[in-house]
């Protein structure tokens, strides 16, 4: 060989016989053939690799990772959190269909929902899901899906998945609950008789703000269906952000164990200040705890901009999770698309701020957060 061939040629052989601790990373953008008869070998079944977008090891290894955490029985990994929620809503809905969705969801999804899906020729209605007289009077001939949160995104409201549940047996729709917030750890809606659970994997699974990354776990027929969406739409998931997005998965449960703790020492501190006029934390999520996100409302005597300047080490930033508390602005980011009359009705307002608990110590936590709204006053 000369030099160009022999360096292109240089490759670890035997890898098969190297058992490493880990699962490795398959940074490639194929896999390669010994023969004819060995690539027509996938298109039998037998091979499962044959290109990353329609499969990879590492992808493949975060959806079983996840479906098994939801007690389900597949899952797939997607590239982000809203390109998972799209490939749950196309395994079930197509052009002419209806979805019911509650109307207090994340502003992306509900963006997604109420807009982009109209260039498919798909329909969402918004309502109350506290109401279950609103969401039949919602149901049309048309309607094929109930959407929802386990817990809505930014106030905080528990999800009755079990009224979702029997509405669709009896009315033979499908279900989708975006479980990003609560997590596996603390709930598990497939157990709960949810068709399609959907993740932003970038929040709790991965963990630690360094991935962008989503999953669909459920049936097995209709994870096939997202499956397809997956690879045939492109939003297929990176081999290197699954392997770190499944490293992180495996500390899920010390991570949300202390940050639901954290999180609930929080909001009790909080309802206590005078400045606060409003504490939305939840307590009736799970009996592991109640989710790491408190979302507040400041009084009229706290400048807004003066306590997000106050924060000290706790960063602003427009996501959530990770293992850093970090502060969020809903009317600037999250929900900043959201017409108007939805933002007031959901009470989206100037003073609404959501905080992501992380696993600093609670006493550092408290502090800081009463520094800051100390500041904002006057």
């Amino acid at each position: 060989m000369k030099f160009t061939t022999k360096v292109v040629h240089s490759q670890l052989k035997g890898t098969e016989e190297i058992r490493s601790k880990t699962t490795p990373i398959y940074q490639t953008s194929a896999f390669s053939f010994k023969s004819l008869e060995e690539l027509e070998g996938f298109y039998e079944g037998k091979s499962p690799y044959l290109y990353t977008r329609t499969g990879n090891p590492n992808t493949d290894e975060l959806g079983g990772m996840v479906a098994a955490l939801e007690g389900a029985p597949a899952g797939v990994a997607t590239s982000s959190g809203l390109s998972a929620i799209l490939a749950a809503v196309l395994a079930v809905v197509q052009s002419g269909d209806h979805i019911i969705a509650a109307e207090d969801l994340y502003g992306g999804t509900f963006h997604m929902l109420k807009e982009e899906l109209k260039g498919f020729g798909i329909e969402t209605t918004f309502v109350d899901f506290t109401s279950r007289e609103e969401i039949e009077q919602a149901i049309t001939p048309r309607t094929k899906l109930l959407y929802s949160e386990t817990v809505t995104n930014p106030f905080m409201r528990v999800e009755d998945i079990q009224q979702l549940v029997e509405l669709a047996e009896k009315h033979n729709l499908k279900t989708i609950i975006d479980n990003t917030f609560a997590t596996p750890y603390l709930r598990q809606p497939y157990l709960e008789g949810v068709d399609l659970v959907a993740h932003s994997a970038t929040k709790y699974i991965g963990g630690h703000s360094d991935i962008t990354a989503g999953v669909v776990t459920g049936k097995e027929e209709l994870v096939k269906k997202a499956r397809e969406k997956v690879v045939n739409m492109g939003s297929n998931l990176s081999p290197f952000e699954a392997w770190l997005t499944a490293r992180g998965a495996k500390t899920l449960g010390l991570r949300m164990e202390a940050q639901a703790r954290n999180s609930g020492i929080l909001a009790d501190n909080l309802r206590s200040n005078q400045h606060i006029k409003h504490v939305y934390y939840p307590d009736n999520l799970s009996e592991k705890g109640h989710g790491a996100i408190v979302t507040i409302e400041l009084d009229a005597s706290c400048n807004i901009s003066a306590f997000f300047k106050s924060l000290g080490w706790i960063k602003i930033v427009p996501t959530l999770a990770g293992v850093e508390t970090t502060v969020s602005y809903p009317l600037g980011t999250s929900h900043r698309a959201l017409p108007k009359e939805a933002q007031q009705k959901l009470g989206i307002n100037t003073h609404v701020v959501r905080i992501s608990l992380g696993i600093e110590d609670a006493e550092d936590i408290v502090a800081q957060f009463n520094e800051a709204i100390e500041k904002s006053v006057g």
